[in-house]
């Protein structure tokens, strides 16, 4: 308790948001770049330049990247969200409910103890003067506040107001939708609707799950166009596809592309070589007999074609996710 107590007293002179100068906006993108790719360790030096010059954006990510490293609401996470928070991060308010901060460290909103009505407090008059941002945070708020109508009604209209994240979002919630969508095909037509708008606006992650209901919808050969749309776009999940279906396009029917094993080894040795973990590993164990050492050898030789293109490889991690 005392040393809650300590972080919230080094919270009383937290800089206002301000506009990033050169070399912080070049440190916040790095950040968010290794935060596309769960770097959650070391993105933290550069989010820090940026937080420093009051980016509360950064200081939101700052408090997910110790949350989540920390598997719970440790002392480091809790004084980045009540930083964000006390500048009007919506999400890190939400954080700061789920971590009961308030009931167990005193660490609560300047009126009240409740930090979904704060949030509320803080977004409403934002989202009702047009902010399609804010309207999206209310369908978060008023989830939390258990007012699903409500939420749903401002999901919409954050869609209708041009925001992508709630557009993926409503293709999402089609998807899983059994309640009003009878069968699967109803609920698949229904999420890509959204998805498709979302796409067709430049929203990355879209593309992908565009690419996938396509697929199981049977519309394979649009699927796949999507799907390299997504690659293009950093998906890593569209560059897999398109390294899987270029060593064996028999993989799946999304796969519209003549086979080309050497050139989907280079794919898989580039991602592994500018993301390595399980999964890439994981892929040039599982492809690696498919791919004859001729052909691997030509891949090595191959993968700077792959390498660091832009924009950057990313999973496109949820803002406000588990």
């Amino acid at each position: 308790m005392s040393t809650l107590a300590a972080v919230v007293l080094s919270l009383l002179a937290i800089p206002t948001a301000l506009a990033l100068d050169e070399e912080a906006q070049v440190a916040k993108d790095e950040g968010m770049r290794l935060w596309g790719i769960h770097q959650w360790i070391k993105m933290q030096p550069y989010l820090e330049q940026a937080a420093e010059h009051g980016d509360v954006e950064s200081m939101y990510y700052l408090g997910e990247s110790n949350r989540l490293l920390s598997r719970g609401l440790s002392l480091a996470a809790l004084e980045w969200y009540h930083r964000a928070a006390q500048l009007g991060e919506p999400h890190a308010m939400l954080r700061l409910y789920d971590g009961s901060a308030c009931e167990l460290g005193d660490v609560c909103p300047e009126e009240g103890n409740d930090w979904r009505e704060a949030a509320l407090a803080a977004t409403l008059p934002k989202a009702e003067a047009g902010d399609a941002d804010a309207m999206g945070a209310l369908y978060d708020i008023y989830t939390y506040l258990d007012q699903h109508d409500e939420a749903m009604e401002w999901l919409l209209r954050s869609a209708e107001a041009g925001n992508l994240e709630s557009m993926n979002w409503l293709g999402q919630l089609a998807r899983d939708d059994e309640e009003n969508y009878a069968t699967e095909t109803e609920r698949l037509e229904a999420a890509v609707e959204w998805y498709r708008k979302a796409a067709e606006a430049g929203h990355v992650p879209s593309m992908s799950f565009l690419a996938a209901s396509l697929n199981s919808l049977g519309r394979s050969e649009e699927a796949w166009r999507w799907m390299v749309k997504a690659s293009e776009g950093g998906n890593i999940n569209g560059r897999q596809w398109l390294a899987t279906c270029y060593i064996d396009p028999q993989e799946s029917e999304l796969c519209h592309v003549e086979k080309d094993p050497a050139n989907g080894w280079a794919i898989f040795l580039a991602i592994n070589e500018e993301i390595s973990s399980t999964s890439s590993e994981r892929a040039l164990r599982v492809y690696h007999d498919s791919v004859t050492p001729e052909q691997r050898e030509e891949g090595e030789r191959m993968m700077e074609e792959w390498l660091n293109r832009e924009p950057p490889l990313s999973y496109f991690p949820d803002k406000f996710g588990f």
